[in-house]
């Protein structure tokens, strides 16, 4: 076994705090990573608070990991010391049932080992990328291009790919006109990928407080939703709406802004059920769906995209003692746009 450190939730009523515990030795197929960095995405508050139900405790949040190869077992083919790699959402899967034969392994029938919060196939829980460093099966490890910044892209590792998958899906491209509703993470990066992809991007968002930023991103267009009149502007335009927003809001208008067979994707996860009138659908043959995260070809092939037009996220780093309070400021949005831990200033406190 090698000692590791990081910072836990000791539980849903208690803060992150430093903790240490063990990972499991490289075994045959098994790459160590030194983590460098790790992005800290929403759904870290969600699964530390116990907000969705079943967390395990004490939990080691963290999927957006970046780092580098410092050892790797003796039957490793993909992967060797010094490489620069990502770790995402999860680690493992059944390996043989229907989706993870045809390349959709994160929709695994028997369920995905998730990179923490979850059990591994040895019967322990998984611990994530607020550590120091992880063991994980080659085959769940991703190769990040040498151009892209190792700390900016950490948050492609998950809302990189959160966000790729349904532009790719929905087929984002010239002649589409694409909206993002919600310019935060995964917003923001929505916006760069779709542009890049040659969509014509308009963002959604409460105010126009972001207006500048969302321009800068790549969007065509940037819209109040707060204002009544967008709605009325906006109806029947989109070919495919992505919406990002984690907190209640009302489905059912953003559904009229679709053309006929237009789709709304969604990737952000309420807390509570969202009521959905059959009106909105029906009248226009439109769709609802949902999107999550990606396989783990679909994010090399993301990764691959960015390394290819230099996509990174707009990030803010912060020590690893800044966790909790980076916790706060992303439930009151203020982080433009994604915060990542420097895992050097934790094993500078060791």
């Amino acid at each position: 076994m090698l000692e590791a450190k990081g910072y836990a939730a000791p539980s849903a009523r208690e803060a992150l705090a430093p903790y240490s515990f063990e990972r499991r030795s490289p075994g045959e197929s098994d790459v160590l990573i030194d983590i460098q960095f790790c992005g800290i995405c929403h759904s870290d508050i969600h699964q530390a608070r116990d907000e969705w139900g079943g967390s395990i405790f004490p939990m080691v949040p963290g999927h957006e990991i970046a780092g580098v190869v410092t050892a790797v077992g003796a039957g490793v083919t993909r992967f060797k010391v010094g490489d620069r790699v990502g770790v995402g959402c999860f680690v493992d899967s059944c390996g043989h049932c229907p989706f993870c034969e045809s390349g959709d392994d994160h929709y695994c029938e028997e369920g995905i080992v998730q990179t923490y919060n979850s059990v591994g196939k040895d019967g322990q829980p998984t611990m994530g990328g607020y550590s120091d460093k992880i063991v994980v099966d080659e085959n769940y490890v991703l190769r990040i291009p040498d151009n892209l910044p190792l700390d900016a892209a950490a948050p492609l590792l998950c809302a990189g790919i959160t966000l790729y998958s349904p532009l790719r899906y929905w087929k984002a491209g010239p002649g589409k006109k694409v909206a993002i509703i919600g310019l935060g993470g995964l917003g923001h990066m929505g916006v760069k990928l779709a542009h890049a992809m040659g969509a014509e991007v308009t963002v959604l968002s409460q105010s126009l407080s972001k207006k500048e930023d969302g321009l800068r991103l790549g969007a065509d267009h940037f819209y109040a939703t707060s204002d009544p009149e967008t709605f009325k502007k906006l109806a029947r335009s989109f070919d495919l709406i992505i919406n990002t927003v984690s907190a209640p809001m009302d489905w059912n208008q953003y559904l009229t802004l679709l053309k006929v067979e237009g789709t709304m994707a969604v990737v952000g996860v309420p807390e509570k059920q969202i009521p959905i009138g059959a009106f909105s659908l029906v009248v226009g043959r439109r769709s609802l769906a949902g999107s999550m995260i990606g396989s783990i070809k679909e994010t090399q092939e993301m990764l691959d995209f960015c390394g290819k037009h230099d996509i990174i996220s707009d990030i803010e780093t912060i020590a690893i003692s800044q966790v909790n309070e980076a916790y706060e400021r992303i439930l009151k949005s203020d982080v433009r746009y994604r915060f990542v831990i420097d895992m050097a200033t934790l094993k500078a406190a060791a």
